[in-house]
């Protein structure tokens, strides 16, 4: 039997192992469970990363936007056939068009500015190009998809206690194939890697597959997959639902949006709506955003104007969490800041850190808010 003096140090020893496995089976408990994304595992690896190279910043600019449509020309109606009848007959002349009306050109709308230079992608990374326009077809802001970018964020939380970590967002694409990678890491308890695979179509992102992977300390890895198959997805947990049109996974949703905003500013107008389904691991519902107004971010790079979209808590189940974004007109629309919350005391909030590192040449100047100049570092 051990002498009571050593006894006593190895009681506290246990103790202690035991409210650490205790506190990551409670971090286990909201950030997987909670989550509402099941972790079975996944027969097959994910797919590779499609090989970009960020090699600078995205400046800070004003906001791309639509300009108006040109006004349509019209043709002169014929002459009716009585009048035709009617009229003193003359040498056959030959048919002439009557001279189009002119017509002012339509205003546009009071919320949205004048145009600005188009964009077009160049290159497997997908960077921005400007493209000279033409007085016949005024130049429009690329309405396709933004270059290849890479976000990362610093993530402060609470559960029980002060959570601190970080994320990263990448949105990658080659041709018409793209990726959205996004890991969230709050060391040394937890690690989320989600992946989203698919193909660039006329109405957005269209998913062939989306893939999860969650570590957590003192467990083995986790995995699921969502497949999306012809006229059916079959979810993480093996059964299946009806695809519907448009339909996005829990990575996709956020570049969907990117792209929704960039071909049509005018849906982040407060009170507005964005709707898509999504597919989660576990089952197919018809998402929905509240469009609530602009908010001016203090960010770590300075100040950025945005746009908050709030999820409906309607048509949240049980464990599964709400996640709100702002989006940056900005900065192509894409998110610089996403909170998750479980509830009114429990949350994680993901803020960016940085500018988004882009591939490719950057935007035109034109347009450049001061302090917006791109870097030349390289990415990973």
């Amino acid at each position: 039997m051990s002498p009571p003096s050593r006894a006593v140090p190895r009681l506290r020893r246990r103790l202690a192992l035991g409210a650490l496995v205790l506190a990551v089976a409670l971090a286990h408990g909201w950030l997987g469970r909670e989550l509402g994304l099941g972790l079975a595992d996944a027969p097959d690896a994910p797919p590779a990363a499609i090989d970009v190279r960020f090699v600078q910043e995205l400046p800070l600019q004003a906001p791309p936007r639509l300009s108006a449509p040109p006004p349509a020309r019209r043709r002169a109606l014929p002459q009716p056939a009585q009048a035709a009848a009617s009229a003193p007959q003359t040498e056959p002349e030959a048919p002439r068009l009557a001279e189009a009306p002119t017509e002012a050109p339509a205003e546009p709308a009071a919320d949205l500015p004048r145009e600005v230079p188009a964009m077009a992608l160049d290159g497997p990374g997908g960077g921005l190009m400007p493209v000279q326009g033409s007085p016949e077809a005024p130049p429009l802001v690329d309405p396709n998809w933004p270059p290849s970018s890479q976000l990362l964020y610093v993530m402060e939380g609470q559960y029980r206690g002060p959570i601190h970590g970080e994320a990263q967002v990448d949105w990658l694409r080659d041709g018409d194939h793209y990726q959205v990678r996004l890991e969230v890491r709050v060391p040394p308890l937890f690690t989320r890697r989600m992946l989203s695979d698919g193909t660039l179509g006329p109405d957005g992102l269209v998913p062939s597959r989306y893939d999860q992977e969650t570590q957590v300390a003192l467990q083995a890895t986790r995995r699921e997959t969502v497949r999306f198959e012809g006229q059916q997805v079959t979810l993480g947990n093996g059964k299946t639902a009806e695809r519907l049109p448009g339909v996005q996974d829990v990575a996709s949703q956020f570049v969907q949006m990117t792209w929704l905003f960039l071909t049509r500013p005018e849906r982040l107008q407060p009170g507005a709506v964005v709707e898509f389904p999504l597919a989660l691991p576990r089952r197919v519902g018809r998402w929905t955003y509240d469009v609530r107004g602009r908010e001016t971010l203090e960010l770590p790079f300075g100040p950025v104007e945005t746009v908050h979209l709030q999820p409906r808590a309607e048509q949240l189940r049980p464990n599964e969490l709400n996640v709100e974004t702002w989006v940056a007109p900005g900065l192509l629309y894409l998110p610089v800041r996403i909170v998750i919350r479980q509830d009114a005391d429990n949350f994680l909030d993901l803020r960016l850190r940085s500018r988004p590192k882009i591939a490719g040449p950057a935007p035109a100047a034109s347009g450049l808010v001061p302090g917006g100049a791109a870097t030349g570092r390289a990415g990973p």
